[in-house]
This record gives C-alpha cells, sequence and structure tokens, in this order.
C-alpha cells in the first residue's frame, strides 16, 4: 500500500504522540516542537528534493520522515531518533507502507538527532537540512526575555530565516536577519555550530555547497 503524507498528517495516532512530545519537551523548557515545527520541515525537505529533480515519491517520503522525525520525544529526549524510528516502524507497518518505503523514512528519522546525525541518502539530507536550519523567534515559549536562557535569545533573535537553494550554483543557503541587540551573532555559533557542520555534510550528500547568511554577510 502506498502511504501518502496526508494519510500521516490526518493520522489521530500520529497527532497524538506530536502533541505528547512537545508537551514533554515544553515542561523541558526546550523550543517548540509542535506541528509548527514539523510541518515546516515537512515543506522544506520536500522543497529540497523537488528542486533537485528528485522523485515524487522520494519528495513525499521526505515529507512523511520530516513530520514525524520528532515522534520520539514522547518517549524521552535521549535517544528520541531511535525511539521515534522505532516507533514510526510499528506506525507505518501497520498502515501498509511498503518494506522499502518503510526503511526509507526510519533511516532519515533514525540518522537526524544531533549528536548521532549522518546524511546517508537523500531523504536523511533533506530532513537534517530542513530540521537543523528552523530557527525563528515564534519557537521560543518563554516571553520572559528576562530569564531567556542562551537557546530562548538565538531563537528570539532571529527576525527573517530562509533557506535559499540555488540549483544553478548548487548551493543552499540560511539566510538570517539577526537582531544583535538580543543576541550577538557569536552566540548563534556557540549554540549552532555543530549544526551548521551537520548541514554542511547534508548538502554535499545532495551535491550541494552549504552557506550560512547572518545580516548581509556570507560566514560559512
Amino acid at each position: 500500500m502506498q502511504v501518502t503524507f496526508d494519510m500521516v498528517r490526518n493520522s489521530p495516532e500520529i497527532r497524538t504522540y506530536i502533541t505528547q512530545a512537545d508537551a514533554s519537551l515544553t515542561a523541558l523548557g526546550f523550543t517548540e516542537h509542535s506541528f509548527a515545527h514539523v510541518t515546516k520541515c515537512a515543506q522544506v525537505a520536500a522543497d529540497i528534493l523537488t528542486q533537485l529533480g528528485y522523485s515524487p515519491r522520494e519528495v513525499e517520503l521526505a515529507r512523511i520522515a520530516a513530520f514525524m522525525h520528532d515522534i520520539g520525544n514522547v518517549v524521552n529526549r535521549h535517544d528520541h531518533a531511535i525511539s521515534g524510528a522505532t516507533m514510526a516502524f510499528r506506525i507505518l507497518d501497520n498502515m501498509g507502507m511498503e518494506p522499502a518505503d518503510v526503511a526509507a523514512v526510519i533511516t532519515a528519522i533514525g540518522h537526524h538527532d544531533d549528536s548521532t546525525a549522518f546524511p546517508v541518502n537523500a531523504v536523511a539530507a533533506a530532513l537534517i537540512l530542513a530540521d537543523k536550519t528552523d530557527v525563528r523567534r515564534s519557537r521560543v515559549r518563554n516571553k520572559d526575555m528576562a530569564t531567556f536562557d542562551i537557546h530562548d535569545r538565538v531563537n528570539y533573535s532571529v527576525e527573517r530565516s530562509e533557506v535559499l537553494l540555488d540549483t544553478q550554483a548548487k548551493t543552499i543557503t540560511l539566510s538570517l536577519s539577526i537582531n544583535t541587540q538580543v543576541c550577538a551573532v557569536m552566540d548563534y555559533f556557540e549554540i549552532f555550530l555543530q549544526r551548521m557542520v551537520l548541514c554542511r555534510r547534508a548538502a554535499e550528500q545532495l551535491s550541494l555547497s552549504f552557506r550560512l547568511e547572518i545580516n548581509g554577510q556570507l560566514l560559512l
């Protein structure tokens, strides 16, 4: 059976896990990981593979993997990529997804977490790029700026965030506008340097070069 993104997005089971996972992360003090995040990731991952000429099915699998990639947080933040991949296997298998498609999705989910991430294939690479570039003010839950930690400051400082793919130049650029009165550019690097390295590896898997632009200055 060909399981579609719409089937996954509208699944009450999957939506429940996303909701509860985000509730757990809220209690732990993390930024937003709910439907806004996973829907944006699904769109960005799909856009990347579409523009690069990948097949419609690969694009669909990237959407599905991106939408489901954080469900493992319902178990625990620690090793959430592994628990999420395990959960996705059971869910998608029960939905009747073909084994090859299940394998593509759970491989991407299982390789997306910062500490163990690796772009083992195009779907995994697209997920990494979509997930690690989702930096925006609306992800900050804490509304008291006096109590912001560095993660809050970095995300809150971002006034504009775009992922720009140039198929001719073979570059993919995370372009940010940051309010430096809220967060210094160096603070951004302190938090996100590892993620930017992952983005560079993911871009290379797709035969692209990753670039980071902050306030009009090309930094990577």
